[in-house]
Formats: C-alpha cells, sequence, structure tokens
C-alpha cells in the first residue's frame, strides 16, 4: 500500500463509527487533490466522502466521474454499489437497477456479489417489486446455508418468478 492510501485509510479509521462531516469531507478532499482531478481513485474517495455525509446529489457525479476514468476491478465494483445507493437514495430507481444489473451481469464471480445482489434487493423493492427483491436476497443467502441449498433456492425463484 502506498502512503496516499495509507493517509486516506486513516482519515476513514478515524470517522469510523461516527458522522462524517463537513472536516472529514475537507480532509479527504486534501489528500485526494494530490493526485489531481483527473485520477479516479481520488475522485471515488471524494464522492464516497459526500455519500458517507449524507450528501448523495453531490457523490453521483463524483462517482461516474471515477468510473468514467477507470478503476480497479475493486473499487470499480465498490464506486457501482455506492453509485446504485445514491441514485436509489435520491429516486433514481430505474437508474440505479440498470447499473447494479450490468455490474452483476458483466461480474458474476465478483468478490462483492453478496453486496451487489444487497443493493439489487433494496433497488426492487424501492422499485415496487419486493417479492423479486426477496428472491434476490434469499439467491444470495444460498451459498453460505450449510443445507437446503436446493430448496431455499426453489422458493426464491416462487417467490420472484424468473427474475430471481
Amino acid at each position: 500500500m502506498n502512503d496516499w492510501q495509507e493517509r486516506i485509510d486513516a482519515v476513514w479509521e478515524a470517522a469510523a463509527g461516527g458522522l462524517v462531516d463537513d472536516e472529514v469531507i475537507t480532509r479527504i478532499d486534501a489528500i485526494a487533490a494530490e493526485r489531481g482531478p483527473d485520477d479516479a481513485e481520488a475522485a471515488f474517495e471524494r464522492a464516497g466522502a459526500r455519500d458517507s455525509a449524507g450528501r448523495p446529489d453531490e457523490a453521483v457525479p463524483l462517482y461516474r466521474r471515477a468510473l468514467g476514468l477507470g478503476l480497479d476491478d475493486d473499487r470499480r465494483a465498490q464506486a457501482t454499489i455506492q453509485l446504485a445507493s445514491s441514485l436509489r437514495n435520491l429516486g433514481d430507481v430505474q437508474g440505479a437497477l440498470e447499473l447494479i444489473e450490468a455490474e452483476r451481469d458483466a461480474h458474476p464471480d465478483s468478490v462483492y456479489r453478496d453486496a451487489i445482489a444487497a443493493m439489487h434487493a433494496l433497488a426492487l423493492a424501492s422499485a415496487g417489486h419486493p417479492e423479486r427483491g426477496l428472491g434476490v436476497a434469499i439467491l444470495a443467502l444460498v451459498p453460505h446455508m450449510p443445507r437446503y441449498h436446493r430448496s431455499m433456492t426453489a422458493y426464491a425463484h416462487e417467490i420472484a418468478g424468473d427474475d430471481a
């Protein structure tokens, strides 16, 4: 890990469990500025700070910028989940669904697949499809169960139809 990332992580660690406020945003922005305006990781960190402070309207364009500039697989998945969450919180449920479904389809073996499924389930519920969301959530849990894989998978498909 490099010094830049260590300093970013230190800000997040200091803010853990507490309110992300203007001070945290200012500290993240100052470190991000070292990389310049065309750095994807810096844009991602700036977006996350605003998102964590309850400012999704400010976070959305920064997430889009970070994704447009190109992030590694780990940060891309995180940015996509966080952007979908922000869009959902702002009432753009269809945009959240399109984004999260594209991520799910493009990267089915992602280490973030459970988080992607959780965001997908939330967006489906917000879109007025709670049964489909429940099906997605159950299917995400199935691999973590010691038994009942077949029956839970069948129940999830029964509840959600073919959309789970």
